[in-house]
């Protein structure tokens, strides 16, 4: 009995790190975390949990520059609003000129418990060019509010982050072509 008390205080403190860290590691992801240049792309932004044990009552996704036409799937019992901003380069879609495009993506007005998982998606055109873009999420619970916007400095991981923005993987396109 007094060898396994002696591991006792061991295995606490293993046990509470591993919480930590799952608490720590638990913010919203991409789960297509990877995409061809030029492609069109499916961002399924998984909630993991809400603010502090608080229920998730909004989602906010900024569009990245560069991802083209993005449009919002509807979610039963939320309420979905596009913003639109002026592009500073305006751009040529089959065969007409366009001089904005959506900006942000905001679903409000259901609710998703703290203990519960769910998806807000967006479709796109990704950019042209490969290297990493990073999706702004923000959410605002019934009590309490996380951004989840930092972006890494150069030589800086994710993980030194408190609040990191969810990175896609944007890779060199395999074959150049209509996106759609």
């Amino acid at each position: 009995m007094q060898s396994s008390l002696k591991f006792a205080p061991r295995l606490c403190a293993a046990l509470l790190a591993l919480t930590l860290a799952g608490a720590v590691s638990a913010h919203p992801l991409l789960a297509a975390p990877k995409a061809e240049a030029g492609s069109f792309y499916k961002a399924a932004i998984g909630i993991t949990h809400g603010c502090s044990g608080s229920a998730t009552r909004e989602v906010i996704v900024m569009i990245p520059p560069g991802v083209e036409g993005a449009k919002p799937m509807v979610k039963p019992g939320w309420s979905v609003d596009v913003e639109r901003g002026k592009l500073a380069q305006p751009r040529v879609s089959h065969g007409r000129t366009v001089t904005e495009d959506v900006t942000k993506i905001r679903w409000s007005g259901g609710t998703l418990a703290s203990a519960h998982y769910d998806e807000f998606v967006v479709v796109a055109t990704l950019p042209r060019e490969a290297g990493p873009l990073y999706w702004a999420v923000s959410q605002v619970c019934e009590q309490g509010r996380a951004d989840w916007a930092e972006i890494p400095a150069p030589g800086q991981t994710a993980g030194e982050l408190k609040s990191p923005a969810l990175r896609l993987e944007v890779t060199p396109a395999s074959q150049p072509g209509h996106a759609h």
